[in-house]
């Protein structure tokens, strides 16, 4: 009986807070809006966990037929540590990407700590597009599969101009550490999708949805979860990504960390975890002098 009282209560408060809606998703925009400002001013170190199934890449059908004798659960791992920013290129100069210098790959050393991070310093700030392919390729280059790009500024996709393209609604209450949050569910109606995902040389799209998570009572977006399916050849590839923000010394929300999940007919195909340590703001163009953040301003 308790249980069915309490699931009402939230029930009651999810829909008391449909009229709230235009609030939060203004301040979801705000917090886009300063995203898009700041980030391109700030770094990170990011650590990369990825696991793949073996044979993921030729999609074996022994991997995902439930009908088929279970193999036995094998993964290839990796761990790569990169540096870590946001840049633009010159013919798309609103859109953010990220890019990544790395430091080691496996534990073993690929370029020194100082050395990567002004060869990304000189690179995000680069107006030659062709460093910045460069950049893309280098990291590509380690032998990720399933590689994914560009779930740190999932925000963006919420930017003042691109709420039309969303049909919102409130689907209950959680919890995120201490901080208690509504939870906001969304649905693409139109507009370009933002998530690209690769295979092989081919970027792969799909129609967006998921949920973002607000705190109460000022609704700052703490986490956004991007759900896609897409279809390659005979398999429907499922999509989660989950990216949890926390505010940054500079005054805007920045990732904390980013989880992304392929699956088939419920098997894990890829798992890429990347976690991110306090960003560091630097100087104009090729300096490298990092700003000392002090304690996170209450928003």
């Amino acid at each position: 009986m308790g249980r069915c009282v309490f699931s009402l209560i939230l029930m009651t408060n999810a829909w008391a807070q449909q009229g709230e809606i235009p609030k939060m998703t203004g301040r979801i925009a705000e917090e886009a809006e300063v995203f898009a400002r700041a980030a391109r001013a700030v770094l990170s170190e990011e650590t990369l966990e990825q696991r793949t199934r073996k044979g993921a890449s030729r999609f074996h059908p022994r991997v995902i037929d439930p009908a088929a004798k279970a193999p036995k659960e094998e993964f290839l791992t990796r761990e790569i540590v990169s540096e870590y920013g946001y840049s633009s290129f010159k013919d798309s100069p609103a859109a953010l990407h990220e890019f990544r210098t790395v430091i080691s790959v496996d534990g073993k050393k690929v370029l020194a700590v100082e050395k990567a991070r002004r060869s990304l310093t000189l690179g995000v700030t680069s107006t030659d597009d062709g460093a910045k392919k460069q950049m893309l390729r280098d990291f590509e280059k380690h032998g990720l599969i399933g590689a994914v790009a560009d779930f740190g500024q999932l925000i963006l996709l919420f930017t003042k101009r691109r709420l039309a393209d969303y049909q919102f609604s409130v689907i209950g209450q959680d919890r995120i550490g201490a901080d208690t949050a509504t939870v906001l569910a969304f649905k693409q109606k139109s507009g370009q999708e933002s998530l690209t995902t690769f295979a092989g040389n081919t970027a792969l799209r799909s129609e967006l949805q998921g949920a973002i998570w607000v705190r109460n009572p000022d609704y700052l977006p703490l986490r956004i979860k991007l759900l896609s399916a897409r279809k390659d050849g005979p398999f429907v590839i499922n999509t989660e990504g989950t990216v949890d923000y926390a505010m940054s010394a500079y005054g805007c929300i920045l990732p904390a960390s980013v989880v992304h999940r392929d699956t088939i007919a419920g098997k894990l195909i890829t798992e890429n975890i990347f976690r991110y340590a306090p960003f560091r703001k630097f100087g104009a163009e090729s300096e490298l002098k990092f700003d000392v953040p002090a304690e996170p301003p209450k928003p």
